[in-house]
């Protein structure tokens, strides 16, 4: 080996510091019985520390709905106290309505975090905040994020190399949570199914008029979804899901004509919508990896599977991807198992990869019916809130998957270990 770190070699490398992959390293100690010296974590650019009161400017505009669950994991991880400690925004009702009716018509969903006898439904945390302190947790458990650039995978008959731009390591698995592009995903050479929705997601903070009331505010459009995410100083966090062209004209408008536009969309549902913060673009896509596991290289979060942004889901289902493989780790662990079989990997892909793709088809109903569909069939979707929002067995189905309280759950994401 060569380079700073040629003497190391470990367990488990894993390459991607997001959210999803620094939760994962710092599971691996509390979850698997595997030591933090003995995983690696690489990612090319590890952020500079959250800092309190940073502009959104500087920490990302970026922002995820945190489940019950997926809290739960970070708990476990040793992450969940400092993230509350970036002051998350509980939200404890959702409110979601389709284009052709009122936001207080009989045609409303509305969720209500009491009707489960809890405080709320959730948090929403900003992206960054949530990799500081999973980052964090996993350095406090006595690991390292490394600064290095994968080029390259050998795969050895009881171990597999992997080469960066700063040396090579020997590892006994490899795990890429590297996100939608992922390099190892590519460099492994597993195939991918990727759907380009031709729509762009355009991402602000704004202030309301009105309070948001500590609600998750969604309409349907017709040609697009809006969603109002509440945060703890008042303002919202937009997410306007469009088709690409028209995405492009709203970007290039003036911010007093982007606001009006905005709260017409809206339908004023908490006044007029002021901008606090540029705008941002991101392209919509779903990407679904057919395999997530062979021998030594297996594939978590984004990198295995990317899901429209509409319900706010792709972190959530990331933790439980990276929970679910901790504990499959930690079982094989106990068994004296290889732990880059992959006889043990394909226990992972069997137990996600199903629920993956379930909620994946689940969020290309919603947005090809409910926020983009037209005709009969979309008619009748857009009915069909309002009969869920009446019948109480079928609603409370959905509350406890907006939860994660429901499912084949990892034991992190009860709380357990």
């Amino acid at each position: 080996m060569t380079g700073r770190h040629a003497a190391a070699d470990f367990d488990v490398v894993v390459v991607g510091g997001g959210p999803v992959g620094a939760a994962f390293a710092a599971l691996l100690p509390a979850v698997a019985g595997i030591e933090a010296r003995r995983v690696a974590l690489l990612e090319r650019d590890p952020p500079a520390p959250v800092r309190p009161a940073m502009p959104a400017a500087e920490t990302g505009l970026r922002v995820s709905a945190i489940s019950r669950a997926s809290q739960r994991i970070l708990g476990v991880a040793g992450a969940w106290p400092a993230v509350l400690a970036s002051t998350p925004c509980p939200y404890e009702r959702m409110h979601v309505w389709p284009s052709d009716s009122e936001p207080n018509s009989s045609a409303a969903l509305r969720f209500e975090a009491a009707a489960l006898h809890e405080p709320d439904l959730g948090h929403i945390v900003e992206n960054r905040a949530l990799q500081d302190a999973a980052l964090g947790a996993f350095r406090a458990a006595g690991g390292c994020c490394i600064p290095a650039q994968v080029t390259a995978l050998v795969f050895e008959p009881r171990a597999i190399r992997i080469h960066c731009d700063d040396g090579s390591w020997r590892a006994r698995l490899v795990v890429g949570a590297d996100g939608a592009r992922s390099a190892i995903r590519a460099l492994a050479g597993f195939e991918t199914r990727v759907e380009d929705y031709a729509q762009l997601g355009v991402v602000a903070r704004v202030r309301p008029e009105r309070p948001h009331e500590f609600t998750a505010w969604q309409r349907f459009l017709g040609h697009g979804t809006l969603a109002l995410l509440p945060l703890v100083s008042g303002e919202c966090s937009i997410v306007w899901s469009l088709p690409r062209a028209e995405a492009e004209r709203v970007l290039a408008m003036a911010a007093q004509r982007f606001e009006q536009e905005l709260t017409d969309a809206s339908q004023a549902v908490l006044g007029r919508l002021a901008l606090t913060s540029v705008r941002l673009a991101l392209p919509l896509r779903r990407l679904l990896a057919p395999r997530y596991a062979i021998e030594r290289c297996v594939l978590i979060g984004d990198a295995a599977h990317v899901v429209h942004p509409l319900a706010g889901q792709g972190v959530n289902l990331g933790l439980l991807d990276a929970a679910a493989l901790a504990e499959t780790l930690g079982a094989a662990r106990q068994q004296g198992e290889d732990l880059g079989a992959l006889r043990v990997l394909r226990r992972y892909e069997r137990w996600r990869k199903g629920e993956n793709e379930a909620m994946s088809a689940a969020f290309d109903a919603f947005n090809a019916f409910l926020s983009t569909g037209q005709g009969a069939i979309a008619r009748l979707a857009r009915r069909g809130l309002g009969w869920v929002d009446r019948s109480e067995v079928v609603k409370r189905f959905f509350l406890e998957r907006a939860l994660g309280t429901a499912g084949d759950l990892p034991a992190a994401a009860r709380g357990r270990v």
